[in-house]
């Protein structure tokens, strides 16, 4: 019984081609982190050097402790109070929105399901007048709530999460009923512990998403101390232009709670690429 023989060649083309696109986009990172170790004379005098002659933590202190027009510090605080809100305002909005539609039962929730669908055909940038009116009533311009509360409603992330939930046996809930159990008790005793993988993804992309955005913040952010940490990169690149090594210092002060959480939790990063599958149409 003859085997069929199994060519290497597709696989070292992939690996060839993953391997130089992954040098491409590492190479740049690594250089930012030296040229941020590096002094201001140095850079302008040495020319092409990849690693330092010398090692100095001048552009960190300089930004982190000696730094009053552009707080870096305060606005990576004010970054992290916002994405952290955002991220538990998101899975309790998501969560609630998800089991209203899956597991209840009310008048017009199939129509409501397919509106909310069919406002994502609609880009982002079109809500942004509108929004910025409803913020400016509310009195919310230059404050916190007007990054937090927008967008905890995300309908990808509610219709994610719903699919999950559908997959889960009608079975559970009527058992649990039996037994004398609320719709809020079947939520958090019956379907939580099941959907834990689909909302750590949600929790994921919520706070890195807040934590990068940039256009949203620069409009309703004019106060230098409430900005979070994205737009005042743009001030920092404003103030010291002429100055690489301070900015790629303020770079890499800004996505080290991104990196950070991704080392520890590449895991449900990579699961979230393959979440479709378990998504049933």
């Amino acid at each position: 019984m003859s085997s069929k023989r199994i060519n290497p060649l597709p696989k070292i083309i992939g690996f060839a081609f993953l391997l130089i696109m992954a040098v491409i986009w590492i190479i740049p990172l690594l250089w930012g982190v030296v040229t941020s170790f590096k002094s201001e004379i140095e850079l302008q005098t040495v020319g092409f050097k990849f690693l330092p002659i010398e090692w100095v933590l001048t552009n960190y202190t300089t930004l982190l402790v000696d730094n009053t027009s552009t707080p870096l510090v305060r606005w990576f605080t004010n970054s992290v109070v916002i994405s952290v809100s955002h991220t538990l305002l998101v899975l309790i909005v998501v969560t609630l929105s998800a089991f209203a539609f899956s597991r209840l039962n009310f008048r017009g929730k199939h129509g409501l399901f397919a509106f909310l669908m069919a406002t994502m055909m609609f880009p982002g940038v079109v809500n942004l007048i509108p929004l910025y009116k409803i913020i400016d009533v509310l009195g919310w311009v230059n404050s916190p709530i007007a990054m937090i509360v927008p967008g905890a409603a995300g309908v990808f992330n509610i219709f994610l999460v719903r699919q999950f939930m559908n997959n889960i046996p009608l079975e559970f809930d009527e058992a649990a009923r039996m037994d004398g159990a609320s719709d809020f008790q079947i939520l958090g005793k019956v379907i939580l512990p099941l959907i834990k993988p689909v909302l750590l993804v949600v929790a994921l992309f919520s706070f890195t998403g807040s934590w990068n955005d940039f256009l949203w913040p620069s409009i309703v952010f004019n106060d230098i101390e409430k900005m979070p940490i994205t737009p005042g990169l743009q001030l920092l690149q404003g103030m010291y232009q002429a100055q690489p090594t301070l900015l790629m210092a303020g770079a890499l002060v800004a996505i080290i709670p991104t990196f950070i959480l991704y080392l520890f939790a590449q895991k449900y990063f990579l699961e979230s690429m393959s979440l479709s599958a378990g998504v049933k149409g």
